[in-house]
């Protein structure tokens, strides 16, 4: 199968553990080695594979760098990478361990970089988020260039990249300070460690456990990534294993222990830590609810204006006579070692197909499986809980994984073309089809960079979603808006910041229900001295926190930042990734503010609050408050690693009455009697 021919991307090159690469026969290695015309053309196609990649690198950090920005959740990150230089441990507000970052090994490569350099941290994320994804492009043209056997037979020439780097969001996600380019240097950084395992004639032990402990950390990449590494890491489970004298039982155990050191550990500290299995995020989000409808609405929202489906049909074609062509070519000049094999009766039994599928998953065909069908489950995922309310970014990394194999196309340019003879016209209509695919997918890159997909600006429509980065660009006033202070113009922001420093007792800062100014509810007396301390309660908890003192207490009524909001009830019609509200009535008791008029703002009822100060008594939600919240004894660490799957769980009312009744509280305020 031409998906298993030479790894080389420069011809020449030896197979890890010095086995060569290429297995041509004598008389066509001796032809390509005495023959100048193949020697100039080997030097000119690895002229056109370097060419191709410094080009489509440069493009795609010319137009991430073009629409640089940094997202108000991207801020978010940098509130706890903040709070982490500040000695106050990986937490969004002091004293309560939440973890609002969903990307664990993203929060710390910004805390590292931030430390080592000392910089502005967000002039640091801004620096890793491009370095990694230009990189991530590098990686993925440099595994496909080995997968269709290196420059030493046919031109390579960028196609799937150019389909990922022509679509807008992701160049808009290339710089946004989420962890959209870690996922997808993970993953072709990945892929290229996979083709060069499944290549390898003798497999060397660092480098393969370097590939084990890399596959291991998934899921600390992203928590849907776990699927990504789990299926790598099950591939080179069951694959034939390198030549050492352990035991297989103990080499397995190796393997395990080596993928699992990092994440169990992680795992076991997060439980007890933070009291939930999984970052916060999964909890405001409900990522195991199912909303079908508005997953396929997104799917559409972001593949429907591109006509993304015409690239991945022309490569998925031009795929298919590339790999024609490369077996047409080992027809020529070889013949299969299969076919030694089934020159007899072929051996039928369970036990040689298991060992036959064992063999094939140490092949490059196996890790094209992989990626593409990791790519294809992360779609279904996706489409499941309903998307995401930022265009495309959630669908980037199950594209990436879906043009991996096709980051580079090999035009194999067949000697003689259109010479007449039979086996001639069959190389020559595969050249004509790959070249074809690759015209067209070029084409369609120059359309889809300059389409804009939604055009509602800072209106957001029905669906829910919207250009996250227009939709600030144009709320702020600001080309990049990438400083904190740069979301100082977004509306209310300067009037926040304003009425902190106006109130030096402390308070709650709640927004009006006309979203134009602050209505402060008062800390009750007496007054501490310094102040009781602000409480800013804001749906945009990025450039709300970043732009106040790591003393402001700054929570969300959707719960990134909040657990008691979190493990409020999905709402059923409630906007995509905002579709839990929680009442302010609880915020008032729970921040210790004066809970009645006149203090309070003019739309909350006195009865609510009363109601919601019962309701917040419920025993086991004092517990689930006391996990982040109780100072983190052995105790309370054990306790929490015991009850964090139950803790994952919990859900409450947000209508106070509602909740008092689940609880089996009193009412202060019963319903009248019919």
């Amino acid at each position: 199968m031409s998906l298993s021919i030479s790894p080389d991307v420069v011809e020449g090159e030896e197979r890890e553990g010095g086995a060569p690469t290429a297995q041509l026969p004598l008389g066509r290695a001796h032809r390509r080695a005495t023959d100048p015309s193949a020697r100039r053309f080997s030097r000119l196609s690895r002229t056109v594979f370097v060419g191709g990649i410094v080009l489509t690198a440069t493009l795609f950090a010319a137009g991430g760098w073009q629409r640089r920005w940094i997202a108000d959740d991207g801020l978010i990150v940098l509130r706890t990478v903040r709070n982490l230089m500040a000695g106050n441990g990986p937490v969004f507000n002091a004293g309560e361990r939440v973890e609002t970052n969903t990307s664990t090994a993203w929060t710390y490569l910004v805390w590292f970089f931030s430390w080592l350099t000392d910089l502005r941290l967000e002039y640091v994320v801004l620096g890793i988020a491009l370095t990694l994804s230009v990189l991530a492009i590098v990686f993925a043209m440099l595994g496909a260039a080995r997968l269709w056997g290196g420059t030493g037979s046919a031109l390579l020439l960028p196609a799937g990249a150019l389909v990922y780097i022509a679509v807008p969001p992701a160049r808009d996600y290339a710089t946004s300070g989420l962890e959209s380019s870690l996922v997808i240097a993970y993953l072709a950084v990945l892929w290229y460690l996979l083709i060069r395992w499944s290549q390898a004639e003798r497999v060397r032990l660092p480098g393969f456990f370097g590939l084990v402990f890399f596959a291991g950390l998934a899921p600390l990449i992203r928590p849907e990534m776990t699927l990504v590494g789990a299926l790598a890491l099950l591939m080179i489970f069951c694959a034939p294993l390198p030549e050492t004298r352990l035991r297989p039982i103990v080499f397995r155990a190796l393997i395990v222990a080596v993928a699992g050191l990092v994440p169990i550990v992680y795992q076991v500290w997060r439980m007890g830590y933070y009291g939930l299995p999984y970052p916060n995020t999964a909890v405001a989000k409900d990522a195991g609810g199912a909303k079908w409808k508005q997953g396929f609405v997104y799917l559409w929202n972001f593949a429907g204006p591109y006509w993304l489906l015409i690239p991945l049909a022309l490569l998925a074609v031009a795929a298919a006579f590339a790999v024609w062509s490369g077996r047409a070519d080992d027809e020529t000049g070889r013949h299969s070692v299969d076919d030694d094999e089934t020159a007899g009766t072929p051996d039928k039994s369970w036990r040689t197909r298991i060992h036959r599928f064992s063999v094939w998953l140490h092949t490059p065909a196996a890790v094209v499986a992989l990626m593409v069908g990791s790519g294809l489950l992360l779609t279904v995922y996706e489409i499941r809980v309903g998307g995401d309310f930022m265009h495309g970014r959630m669908l980037l990394p199950q594209l990436f994984c879906l043009i991996l194999p096709v980051a580079v196309l090999p035009i194999r340019i067949p000697r003689g073309l259109f010479a007449g003879t039979r086996e001639m016209r069959r190389r020559d209509w595969a050249f004509v089809v790959v070249l074809a695919g690759f015209l067209g997918t070029a084409g369609w890159a120059l359309f889809a960079a300059n389409t804009t997909a939604i055009t509602t600006g800072t209106k957001i429509s029905s669906t829910g979603i919207v250009d996250e980065r227009i939709y600030y660009v144009l709320n702020t006033g600001h080309d990049h808006p990438i400083r904190a202070e740069d979301y100082l113009d977004y509306p209310r922001m300067r009037a926040m910041v304003r009425d902190i420093a106006n109130t030096p007792d402390g308070g709650l800062l709640l927004n009006s229900p006309s979203f134009m100014f602050w209505y402060i509810a008062p800390p009750p007396e007496p007054i501490a001295p310094g102040g009781n301390g602000h409480t800013v309660f804001f749906l945009n908890l990025g450039m709300t926190s970043m732009n106040v003192p790591l003393s402001v207490r700054v929570i969300d009524q959707m719960g990134l930042a909040y657990p008691l909001a979190a493990h409020t009830e999905r709402l059923e019609d409630g906007r995509i990734g905002h579709d839990k509200n929680l009442y302010p009535d609880w915020v008032v008791v729970d921040a210790g503010m004066v809970d009645r008029h006149p203090w309070l703002p003019w739309y909350m009822d006195d009865k609510w609050v009363a109601q919601a100060r019962v309701a917040l008594s419920c025993p086991a939600t004092q517990d689930l408050l006391s996990s982040s919240r109780s100072p983190l004894t052995f105790e309370r660490w054990r306790h929490n690693v015991m009850q964090s799957l139950g803790f994952s769980k919990y859900r409450i009312d947000r209508v106070p009455k509602y909740e008092i009744e689940r609880c089996g509280l009193v009412d202060p305020y019963p319903s009248p009697q019919k």
